[in-house]
Formats: C-alpha cells, sequence, structure tokens
C-alpha cells in the first residue's frame, strides 16, 4: 500500500462524521455516519441498521464516495476530505478489530442493535488551506 501523508491521517483522526454517499440507478444519496479509522488497514468502520437507504444501496453497488469536513467560515483555515473507496460488512477476523475500534472510540455503541461496515478506502484527495490556498494531497491505493 502507498504511504498515506501523516497530515491526511492526523484529520482522519481528529474527526469523527463521515458524509457517505451512495449511487444506485443514477440516483445519489448521502447519509452521515460517526466513523472510527483503522489506522493498519485504511480503513472507516462505523455502525448502521441494513433497514437504512445507504445500506440497501450499497447492497447494490459497494462503490462509494465521502467527506469528511472541518466547518470554518475562515477560508485560510478550511480543510476537507473527499474519498472513494468499497463499503462491505467486516469479516472473519476483521469483525474483532472493527468492533474493537469503534468501541474504543464510541463506547455508547454497546447500547445499539446496528451492523458494523467497514469503508476500505481507495483514494483521498485532501485539501489544506493550511498549507498554501487550494493546496491538495492526493492519495491513491495501488492496483485501483
Amino acid at each position: 500500500m502507498k504511504t498515506l501523508d501523516n497530515r491526511i491521517v492526523k484529520f482522519i483522526k481528529l474527526h469523527h462524521v463521515l458524509t457517505l454517499a451512495t449511487s444506485v440507478e443514477n440516483k445519489a444519496y448521502c447519509a452521515n455516519c460517526f466513523y472510527a479509522y483503522m489506522e493498519d488497514e485504511n480503513m472507516l468502520v462505523f455502525t448502521s441498521d441494513k433497514n437504512t437507504k445507504h445500506i440497501k444501496d450499497v447492497e447494490k453497488n459497494s462503490f462509494v464516495a465521502g467527506s469528511i469536513v472541518l466547518e470554518t467560515r475562515i477560508v485560510g483555515k478550511i480543510q476537507g476530505i473527499q474519498l472513494n473507496g468499497i463499503l462491505s460488512e467486516p469479516r472473519g477476523d476483521m469483525i474483532k478489530k472493527a468492533n474493537k475500534t469503534y468501541l474504543k472510540r464510541f463506547p455508547f455503541a454497546l447500547l445499539m442493535n446496528t451492523t458494523l461496515w467497514t469503508l476500505d478506502l481507495t483514494f483521498l484527495k485532501f485539501t489544506d488551506n493550511t498549507l498554501g490556498f487550494g493546496k491538495k494531497l492526493i492519495w491513491e491505493k495501488e492496483n485501483q
């Protein structure tokens, strides 16, 4: 896997809300999800009920897009990530790791009856105006 710039990793870890975008039959849909980051796998993990529209969409098309942003009105502080990836329900050893990662960040999730999902990141574009206006750092998973 190509090395991910530490500034991107730091930004992902600092935030916790992912705007997830799905698309089925040329109809797009967005949902907001609390996420945790599994750095070794370069994956996001979140919970969502199987009956939600975005998860039903993923059953038909697991390729998704998304964003993680810093809300600010100060142009010089604008930061955000646009991303692509493949969303799936974790299997095997990944279930335990995803669950541990998510519960460490959101212990209240123990009280929820929901399903874990992992987002295998395949493309990241980090816009960071603190590095200069419109500065972008781009990462793409090899063999994509």
